[in-house]
């Protein structure tokens, strides 16, 4: 099925009914692998950290990180779900060559927390997504595919396998089905998995940098007919690693969906690749059922029963959550649930309140990081955390303003140099000659050659029409580059013609 045949996205709502499910991927913060003691660091050499554990070699037996149950207890707690008071792990049994031990330790049917939910805004409507169960398993290895087109495995000429990803802490946290989103689904998947990826950062137990794989998202959808009851035959996007592409794989899918059986077709439970450059999905393999991964209790493995004690301090030592933190914050800085809405979905939360702590007021801050900032990150196509300006430089342009140094057409100017790497605020004002021009006799002259040039405007101003006073303005401004108080400038005009303001 191409993009050309696709049914639009009104016609699909229309006639059908979406029902989501959301499974994503954690990578945890751990210093060490889930069931063995070697390293989770980044950018190693491929297969340097591993072991015999980690690898499945014979006789080799795994030991459980404390560190990733406590971790997995927090986001459970975090996501107002109940805490196992006892659970074990599971063999999940497949063949794939980035599963040296074919198979993978994870839990089935007794996982460490369950029956949850986690309410996300969506214009202005609460949704409660309710979470079937979190629960602990280790990551696969990293298969690279040298050859053919797609960078897939299809058509690849050979495969390059690195262990070292292999055996890393995950949490996989699976919703119960969402439905009633209707029109609004692919919005509610993206406030869903921001949301989370919010929740999990302040738990400060996964950095969760989806473009890093350390957060990933399952999208499971399927379509039923308007007022039916049994839901429809599902497909599976993997490893979708955007906010918006899972807005984008949603939206697909749904249109997709709705074009197969509206054309009397089938759909076919299987799992499915995304497609940043188009948006789209395409076949990946046909969908296994629960029973095909012989799943059977690890024989290799103690379960796990965390202390009622235990679980009770952990919530007791729970952080602020970004939920409650965010009405704060927009309590705080005066803001309407919709502007906090646009502030979170420019991934500004973090830079703002960083750049308050740096001394700026909430206003200047966010006019900076939510103007002239989100336009850079989005003309670069980069997210404003990448944008090589620090919060502290943003208050210092702040301050700068606030002290009359600048304003903020020359503030403009200022972070365009520190953009451009050409060093601090500071710097790039003095390198530049940005500094408003505050001498008054600087200021006097420039006006009185910008009365003398424009007889008629000036004329017009002392004959009562002080709105004139602008174009006069404008003159000054030009003549000092922009680098005249445009307020004081207005003012000695306006002295000068012996006209009252």
């Amino acid at each position: 099925m191409t993009v050309t045949e696709l049914v639009s996205y009104e016609d699909a709502l229309a006639a059908y009914d979406p029902v989501m499910g959301l499974e994503v991927h954690v990578e945890l913060g751990t210093k060490t692998k889930m069931f063995c003691g070697c390293s989770t660091a980044l950018g190693a050499e491929p297969n340097t950290q591993t072991c015999p554990t980690c690898l499945g070699m014979p006789g080799s037996l795994p030991v459980v990180n404390a560190t990733g149950v406590e971790s997995a207890i927090k986001i459970g707690l975090a996501l107002n779900c109940e805490i196992a008071e006892w659970c074990r792990f599971a063999r999940k049994n497949y063949f794939y060559p980035d599963m040296p031990k074919n198979f993978q330790t994870s839990q089935y049917d007794e996982p460490i927390a369950f029956n949850g939910y986690l309410d996300v805004d969506v214009d202005g409507e609460v949704f409660r997504v309710e979470i079937e169960r979190a629960h602990m398993e280790e990551d696969t290895g990293k298969s690279t595919h040298v050859g053919g087109a797609t960078g897939r495995i299809h058509g690849a000429q050979h495969s390059l396998l690195d262990y070292n990803r292999a055996g890393i802490p995950l949490i996989e946290i699976v919703t119960k089905p969402i439905v009633g989103a209707g029109a609004k689904a692919p919005e509610v998947a993206k406030a869903y998995v921001t949301e989370l990826r919010e929740l999990i950062k302040s738990l400060g137990v996964s950095d969760a940098r989806m473009e890093m794989g350390q957060m990933r998202c399952d999208v499971n959808l399927s379509l039923r007919p308007q007022g039916a009851d049994k839901f429809g035959t599902r497909s599976e996007t993997k490893n979708v690693n955007s906010l918006r592409s899972v807005e984008r794989a949603v939206r697909f899918e749904i249109q997709r969906h709705a074009a197969v059986l509206g054309d009397g077709g089938t759909i076919i439970q299987e799992t499915r690749h995304f497609h940043e450059e188009d948006g789209s999905t395409t076949s990946g393999r046909v969908k296994e059922e629960a029973e095909d991964y012989r799943y059977f209790p690890e024989p290799d493995l103690v379960p796990v029963a965390p202390a009622r004690t235990w679980v009770e301090e952990l919530r007791g030592g729970l952080p602020e959550l970004p939920r409650v933190r965010r009405n704060r914050l927009r309590e705080e800085w005066g803001l309407s649930r919709h502007e906090m809405q646009s502030v979170l979905n420019a991934g500004a939360i973090e830079l703002i309140t960083a750049t308050i702590d740096e001394g700026a007021p909430a206003d200047q801050a966010r006019k900076w990081w939510m103007g002239e900032l989100a336009r850079r990150a989005n003309e670069d196509g980069v997210e404003l955390t990448a944008l090589p300006i620090t919060p502290a430089q943003v208050a210092r342009v702040c301050a700068l303003v606030k002290e009359g140094s600048l304003n903020d057409k020359l503030a403009r100017q200022t972070i365009e140099g520190v953009l451009a790497g050409e060093g601090g605020p500071d710097e790039v004002v003095a390198a530049r000659g940005l500094k408003v021009v505050s001498d008054e006799g600087a200021l006097g002259t420039a006006v009185d050659e910008a009365i003398a040039a424009n007889a008629v405007i000036a004329d017009k101003i002392r004959g009562g029409k002080v709105a004139a006073a602008g174009a006069l303005v404008g003159a000054v401004m030009k003549a000092t580059r922009g680098q005249a108080d445009a307020a004081r400038v207005r003012e000695l005009i306006l002295e000068k013609l012996g006209v009252e303001g």
